[in-house]
């Protein structure tokens, strides 16, 4: 898909579905963000973008939009040291030794929103390979306890194509949370 068509895609229903618990104006980082179908719709809502990618091509038309850096996430360090973020974003990719650092990069008060493809998905299509695909439950272990975990779905999907996928969403509560704090799903 080339990176045009990408950003005419729409955003993932799951993290429309959870963008309205970031406060207003947050950082939010897009980890591997092709084509940037989140970066512009994030970016449209008033945060400040991080864009991160390993294919300048697709990052090129996000320059004016995000702070967009090409990093091969797979063959270097993280390449935002310590910095954290109110949201971090990532969908349609897993890279298993990323996991611990993509749940550090959640800032106190952030979030996590997190959907990829999960085993069952070589039935359907690609991803085939399951170095690339989450296990049962995979995405709950790998937040667990350092986030707070607000909705969990591990399952089969029509659309926008039929996919096994994994979603989550989960919070890193801040130091003065308490279990009175509220998380309004209902959208």
């Amino acid at each position: 898909m080339t990176p045009e068509a990408r950003n005419e895609a729409p955003p993932s229903p799951w993290i429309v579905r959870h963008a309205h618990l970031l406060r207003t104006g947050g950082r939010v980082i897009d980890v591997a963000c092709g084509g940037g179908r989140h970066v512009r719709w994030l970016q449209q809502r008033g945060h400040t973008v991080f864009a991160v990618d390993r294919n300048a091509e697709a990052l090129a038309g996000l320059r004016d939009l995000a702070q967009v850096l090409v990093a091969d996430l797979e063959a270097g360090p993280w390449p935002y040291g310590e910095q954290t973020f109110d949201a971090v974003v990532v969908t349609n990719y897993l890279w298993r030794p990323l996991l611990p650092r993509i749940v550090e990069a959640v800032a106190p008060g952030g979030f996590l929103f997190y959907e990829t493809f999960a085993l069952g998905q070589a039935s359907v299509g690609k991803p085939s390979n399951p170095d690339f695909l989450l296990r049962p439950g995979e995405l709950l272990d790998a937040v667990r306890p350092v986030l707070r975990v607000l909705a969990f779905e591990d399952g089969f999907v029509q659309a926008p194509h039929p996919a096994y996928v994994q979603r989550i969403a989960a919070v890193r509560e801040a130091p003065n949370a308490s279990a009175a704090d509220r998380y309004n799903l209902s959208i």
